[in-house]
């Protein structure tokens, strides 16, 4: 098991503990089967890893950034936050967003 012997959840759609975590995943694989999701960085740093993640919900459309936060002990995950953005047809700038 990845999850540490406490579990809590900063998404207001998710509750705390490990089978919280996993009803969400249970649920959006449910509302979204052809959801795709492609990590495009990783950063670790003492106890955090964070993700920067590219999620495709349904086929054509442009899809969500998303980033992870995870706090880790001794090797577990504690806590999570995450914040999402999604893909604008038409940007302000020419940067992109991964």
């Amino acid at each position: 098991m990845h999850f540490g012997p406490r579990y809590v959840q900063h998404n207001p759609l998710a509750a705390d503990g490990a089978e919280g975590f996993k009803a969400l995943l249970l649920f959006l694989r449910e509302k979204f089967p052809q959801s795709h999701s492609t990590i495009k960085r990783v950063w670790a740093e003492d106890d955090h890893v964070i993700l920067h993640v590219h999620t495709v919900r349904e086929p054509g459309t442009r899809g969500t950034a998303i980033v992870d936060i995870f706090k880790l002990e001794n090797g577990k995950i504690v806590e999570h936050w995450d914040v999402r953005q999604d893909i604008p047809e038409k940007a302000a700038n020419a940067n992109g967003m991964f």
